[in-house]
């Protein structure tokens, strides 16, 4: 067809095809990526804010004021149980990572990932095999656990979760919760990296995020005028919403997982993912390797 959709889509596709040259010319070689709730979605965990499908638009049996309640900090002091109810629900161990976070997986093995920054709890991304130390995991986990009043740490919780309790605190008696970050808390020590990392990267990739939690969807601005950004998501967000695009500035739009395989396609590198994750999912590791890039 002809008219302004088929014109978007076709640059869109030239723009998917420009960054995957400039990887395979060698001009990125410190990718941060930026990832939301929607690189989750084909592992069956739902998103925030799909209308519809969403989290936040399934929560009418928590019988909360609003949606975001279910993560305020004070609306948790007063009555924690709707968190929990949720969090039996989002535990990490019922969901297995997709073919986008072995994506990552094999930037980092190429090499080219200097952190990705997730704002997911789902613990996918460390269970695919990307490295502690090329994560910032910027809303916390369910891997540890603290009093949310005196802050005394504590094991994970998934036994008490699991068991519909709600895990009281020896010192204070205030209410365990699991080391994720609630609206009206600080943001975790590591997520500070990005002042050293976003000026340093050459290639900013952002998947599966509606940028509109603060301070998170401000960081995208924060590399060099001149650094390629590209936006893979189902719908264009934050500053790819403008029209013109900032010169360097790259947007796929569609179904992510999708989108991602045929970026990595053109990367030639699909057949290694595939086998990433053959070998990761079984435990059988297979006699091909993982080239350098």
């Amino acid at each position: 067809g002809s008219g302004p959709q088929s014109a978007t889509k076709s640059v869109s596709r030239r723009s998917l095809a420009s960054v995957a040259r400039l990887v395979k010319l060698g001009r990125c070689k410190n990718v941060v990526v930026v990832a939301g709730a929607g690189i989750s979605t084909a592992s069956g965990i739902p998103d925030f804010r799909t209308p519809g499908t969403g989290l936040y638009a399934n929560l009418e049996k928590y019988n909360i004021p609003y949606p975001e309640a279910i993560f305020n900090i004070d609306y948790f002091s007063n009555d924690p149980q709707p968190f929990f109810s949720l969090a039996k629900a989002l535990y990490p161990g019922s969901h297995r990572p997709n073919y986008i976070h072995y994506f990552i997986r094999m930037l980092h093995h190429k090499g080219l990932l200097l952190r990705m920054y997730t704002q997911n709890i789902d613990g996918l991304e460390k269970l695919c095999g990307i490295p502690d130390d090329k994560l910032v995991e910027a809303h916390g986990s369910f891997s540890t656990a603290s009093c949310h009043l005196c802050y005394t740490p504590y094991p994970a919780e998934e036994h008490a979760i699991m068991n519909d309790n709600i895990p009281i605190c020896t010192f204070c008696a205030a209410t365990v919760k699991p080391d994720v970050v609630f609206f009206g808390e600080d943001l975790p020590q590591k997520y500070f990296l990005h002042a050293e990392d976003f000026p340093k990267a050459d290639l900013l990739i952002i998947m599966g995020t509606s940028l509109q939690i603060e301070p998170f969807s401000s960081l995208v601005n924060t590399v060099r005028s001149t650094v390629p950004r590209l936006l893979l998501n189902r719908h264009a967000v934050g500053p790819f919403e403008k029209v013109p695009l900032r010169r360097g500035d790259h947007m796929e739009l569609g179904d992510l997982e999708d989108t991602v395989r045929r970026f990595a396609e053109m990367l030639g590198w699909n057949d290694e993912i595939k086998e990433l994750m053959r070998s990761q999912e079984t435990g059988v590791s297979s006699p091909l390797s993982i080239r350098p890039f």
